[in-house]
């Protein structure tokens, strides 16, 4: 049960926590010392003098019980709101509108059918095994009359934004539909500032409409003043496509060509330039663009064409979301050495937690006092400084009185023995020749019996007891036994 022990209340966002083991709310501890007493206001030990100074607050607790107070809120918030889905093979196979769209156009429209079966992050050209409906891929100089339409395709995803990626993988496809007033557009190559403020024309650009030019490589980047006045980031972009560009009269495709001066490189600063080999690179054998090496893998499922096969998809997803969020319940209560749930969990007055077995071993061998001696006589102690092993702070005066946190430990328990049986699969035999099932959620007409699926965040907040809203004249303490499964 984790209660502050001077208001009893579960002020918990800035709860602190003394070497002899009893939690207390930052202010309360503040407006204690503040008075002049440095000691437990439970117990009477001492504080020692660096924690009554700058006292920390327990983060693990902290984020924990965060989001256990978020599950119960949005628990008391009513039923969750419905998202209209609609599944891809049901599509249409243009842009639609509905009428809970608050406007007209194509502003307010929902994406049509999307053709193609290449997942949203796909690097390179879509090839003719990526299009069941004509088996011929995306082709240079095709043209769609709008960007929805262009995103049933894979070109371009985004209908609005003029960048499909993401900082730490990467950048499908751009789209040239505006720019910075020094951009540049040369066909072949062309700078790129990633922001679009004024529309410009290029001389390259369709007459109307959205048109594929082809795969392009970034060769380098760097920073500037622009003529605006901003400073922004500039790339290099130059084709590297088998297929002659849209506006020229070429029978075959791009050649290595050597990089373009770029007169605005003399002013810039941190400048990148490639130097290792591309992965999309040139073939001399094969005269022709190609994947020297493998191609950065996908990390989002495609469009299944399957019903069946996305719906297995789909409840893998599902699955492994509901893992990841027991894990991150659990990581919190991670041990800083041995990076497992903690076991007999020991908090330091610099708010760290670590395993007690792990903790005493980091200090196997070390003493608190160090004895002297010279020329045969005995000089006076002197005392070792122990450093916290993930700050330098000195807790030698902690290591002498070891204090298990109880109220942690608890917690720690409580929540794996619910995690452990949510993950235990049913075991009875079944009845009546019927087989066992085994989709949590699902009922026996039979017997009458319901599994229910449990959310991770309802074993934590089953873990705490109930958080108090109001705060009174009195003292009382709060009993878990009173709870009940509604209050949930």
């Amino acid at each position: 049960m984790l209660i502050a022990d001077v208001c009893i209340y579960m002020s918990l966002f800035m709860l602190f926590q003394t070497p002899c083991g009893h939690n207390f709310c930052l202010k309360c501890f503040q407006k204690w010392i503040g008075q002049g007493k440095r000691t437990c206001a439970k117990c009477r030990s001492t504080v020692p003098p660096k924690m009554a100074s700058q006292p920390r607050i327990n983060s693990t607790l902290v984020s924990v019980i965060r989001m256990a107070k978020l599950s119960k809120s949005n628990a008391a918030a009513g039923p969750p709101k419905v998202f209209h889905f609609i599944h891809n093979q049901d599509r249409p196979d243009k842009a639609f509108t509905t009428e809970r769209a608050q406007k007209a156009g194509k502003a307010n429209a929902a994406s049509g059918k999307i053709f193609v079966t290449v997942p949203p992050d796909h690097f390179g050209p879509i090839t003719a095994e990526n299009d069941p409906d004509r088996n011929q891929g995306v082709l240079v100089g095709e043209c769609w009359e709008d960007r929805l339409e262009c995103r049933q395709w894979g070109a371009h995803l985004p209908h609005v934004a003029g960048i499909a990626g993401q900082s730490n993988y990467g950048a499908q496809s751009v789209a040239l539909s505006g720019g910075y007033e020094d951009d540049e557009d040369h066909g072949e190559w062309f700078l790129y500032t990633g922001r679009s403020h004024k529309e410009k024309r290029s001389s390259y650009a369709p007459e109307k409409g959205v048109r594929y030019d082809g795969v392009y490589r970034i060769e380098k980047c760097w920073r500037k003043v622009g003529i605006q006045g901003f400073k922004v980031c500039r790339y290099l972009f130059v084709r590297c496509d088998n297929e002659p560009a849209p506006w020229t009269s070429d029978e075959h495709g791009d050649r290595p060509r050597p990089l373009p001066a770029i007169s605005e490189l003399k002013k810039a600063t941190d400048i990148f330039e490639r130097k290792e080999s591309p992965l999309w690179d040139f073939d001399e054998e094969g005269s022709r663009w190609k994947w020297k090496k493998a191609p950065p893998p996908s990390k989002k499922p495609a469009n299944a064409a399957d019903l069946e096969e996305g719906k297995r998809t789909r409840k893998a997803i599902r699955h492994s979301r509901k893992l990841s969020t027991r894990e991150r319940l659990l990581k919190e209560f991670g041990c800083l050495i041995c990076q497992q749930v903690m076991s007999l969990p020991v908090t330091t007055p610099c708010a760290h937690n670590f395993c007690k077995s792990c903790f005493e071993a980091a200090f196997t061998g070390k003493t608190a006092i160090r004895e002297r001696n010279k020329g045969g006589r005995t000089l006076r102690s002197q005392k070792n400084i122990l450093n916290c092993p993930s700050c330098p702070t000195d807790i030698s005066d902690f290591l002498q009185d070891l204090q298990v946190n109880r109220e942690l430990m608890d917690v720690i328990e409580s929540l794996k023995q619910k995690s452990e049986e949510n993950e235990e699969p049913a075991e009875e035999e079944p009845m009546n020749g019927l087989e066992e099932s085994t989709d949590l959620g699902s009922s026996d007409e039979k017997t009458g019996k319901k599994t229910e699926n449990v959310d991770p965040k309802d074993d934590l907040e089953n873990a705490l007891p109930n958080c108090e809203e109001e705060r009174t004249s009195k003292r009382r303490k709060v009993d878990t036994a009173q709870v009940g499964d509604d209050d949930l």
